[in-house]
């Protein structure tokens, strides 16, 4: 399964910086047997992401999938929230819609 790192572009500008593609994230739509959890005090996203999926680094699917309650720039979430857990049979097809949008 390829890193979805792999996806960012890095250049060497003309002015000596390094650029990065921005990525862009697939729509998740929500299922009837997507699992929903409450965090717990020292939850975080690549923790449930392995509990779950048994890879740390799908956590950017569980961030995807509750964009209004978790931020995409932390990994530790705050006790009490509920999220929603896309159901583990439709990670590949996430996967491959992120691998499209990213070409």
């Amino acid at each position: 399964m390829p890193n979805r790192l792999d996806y960012i572009e890095r250049r060497i500008g003309d002015n000596n910086k390094r650029t990065f593609k921005y990525l862009k994230y697939p729509k998740i739509p929500l299922s009837v047997n997507d699992i929903y959890a409450t965090t717990l005090v020292g939850d975080r996203l690549d923790l449930i992401a392995d509990q779950f999926y048994r890879n740390v680094d799908l956590w950017w699917i569980i961030a995807t999938a509750n964009p209004d309650v978790i931020r995409r720039d932390s990994f530790n979430l705050m006790p009490g929230l509920q999220i929603r857990i896309p159901e583990p049979n439709r990670i590949p097809d996430i996967i491959r819609s992120f691998e499209q949008l990213n070409k």
